[in-house]
């Protein structure tokens, strides 16, 4: 078995709750980790077929308009455990607003300002979210990644109010 890559291993974590389709898997992965990860639905369909080939997840149940359940196998599990248990690295802030904020000079004022302006609404948007879910969190990791999206959209939140308005 190859080595599991984060997105796979993000994946193999969602179908520890249970079977799901690909759709379902891109809903879990935006509601459980879209604060601090993101997974598309391209990167869902690329990965769960490689998943099958390794012997990770077993095709389960047919679902409505041919959609496809997927199972996670003891292989699997064995695979996410051991991914679990090794070192992460360096985490890597992959950040299309702050990639467009460094090039920001490029763009009018009118532009910036809108580009600041619907940041800030989704940051703040993040925040509310991130409040809530902290007060509902089973368990206290649950409740750390939570009070990180908060820190981390407050952060964000700072950034915006630091760049200058003209």
């Amino acid at each position: 078995m190859s080595e599991l890559n984060a997105t796979a291993a993000a994946l193999l974590g969602l179908l520890h709750d249970g079977p799901a389709t690909g759709g379902q898997l891109v809903a879990g992965a935006g509601e459980r980790f879209g604060a601090f990860f993101s997974v598309t639905r391209s990167q869902v369909y690329r990965e769960l077929p490689a998943l099958s080939k390794e012997g990770l997840v077993r095709l389960g149940k047919q679902g409505p308009r041919s959609s496809q359940q997927y199972v996670i196998t003891a292989a699997g599990k064995k695979a996410f455990k051991t991914w679990l248990s090794t070192d992460p690295g360096p985490d890597h802030l992959r950040s299309p607003l702050i990639l467009r904020l460094v090039h920001a000079n490029a763009l009018t004022a009118k532009q910036r300002t809108s580009l600041v302006d619907a940041a800030r609404a989704s940051y703040n948007t993040e925040l509310d979210a991130a409040k809530a879910a902290t007060k509902t969190a089973d368990g206290p990791y649950a409740k750390a990644v939570a009070e990180f999206a908060q820190a981390h959209a407050k952060a964000a939140l700072k950034l915006l109010e630091s760049i200058p308005q003209s």
